[in-house]
């Protein structure tokens, strides 16, 4: 088999900043890095309020939803170009990067100039000719794993964009669609322990999606954590059961202060 660019052997094992010079960076590699906020973006003042308390309480990166793929076509589909505008002003604000979803090939004209970092979701992981987009780009890239996707799909997927000369590459583990249904998904965190062995880029887990129930995400967090990731990506919001989309696992602030608070003692611990 042709020898990887993510492979160990390949070279060290990868680290890049988050942020651009207007923000507080985050090296991811170094630490673990935090990023959370709301599945969609709302509205300025909603968004306002959360990337400020997420600021306070440390978490690094925020994340929000503008352009939305969902299952229904009748659903929410995200506020676009205006949602982008909405992120990027109130990272500003408070000096936090952010990442958002690009879902075509065509919004990368419009995103790119804007976030801190881009986020390739589930259901384009598949998407070679995106994934050949953003490899030519110079900013980091949070690739998410298909959800019936092997281990070996979702690593070449990575091969594509670092192949176009783009080496930063977060892989997200955010659960498979397996025959359980108790769970929104199944989160394997054995590739976690596979990719920290075996590969060289980074990885961090999304608990939200991987479990789609609030009351396990910080459980499923601290078990991420255990296995070796690089950092979460959790939904969260200042009213979670009135958030536009994905409610059911999204958490409070205050829910996420305390699980970061956790994590914070429990990286002590695996570093002593």
């Amino acid at each position: 088999m042709t020898k990887l660019l993510i492979d160990k052997a390949s070279g060290k094992d990868i680290k890049f900043d988050i942020g651009r010079d207007d923000v507080d960076k985050v090296t991811i590699g170094d630490k673990k890095v935090m990023i959370s906020g709301p599945c969609s973006v709302e509205d300025i003042d909603t968004m306002r309020l959360i990337c400020k308390r997420l600021k306070e309480i440390g978490i690094h990166v925020l994340r929000g939803g503008a352009f939305k793929p969902r299952t229904s076509p009748y659903d929410f589909q995200g506020l676009g170009e205006e949602g982008v505008r909405i992120l990027h002003k109130v990272s500003r604000e408070n000096k936090m990067p952010f990442v958002t979803e690009v879902m075509d090939a065509r919004h990368i004209e419009l995103i790119e100039p804007y976030a801190d970092m881009l986020q390739i979701g589930s259901r384009n992981m598949y998407n070679y000719t995106l994934l050949k987009e953003v490899g030519k780009l110079n900013v980091p890239i949070i690739l998410k794993r298909g959800m019936s996707a092997t281990l070996s799909e979702w690593l070449l997927a990575a091969e594509y964009i670092l192949k176009e000369g783009n080496e930063k590459v977060i892989m997200c583990e955010r659960g498979i669609r397996t025959f359980e249904n108790y769970t929104r998904n199944t989160l394997d965190l054995n590739s976690v322990a596979v990719i920290k062995t075996k590969y060289r880029l980074p990885v961090i887990v999304d608990p939200s999606h991987g479990t789609g129930l609030r009351e396990l995400v910080p459980t499923m967090s601290l078990s991420a954590i255990a296995t070796g990731c690089d950092g979460l990506i959790i939904e969260s919001h200042i009213n979670p059961d009135n958030a536009i989309s994905d409610a059911r696992q999204t958490i409070t602030v205050e829910a996420l202060k305390n699980l970061n608070d956790k994590i914070k003692l429990m990286e002590n611990l695996l570093n002593n």
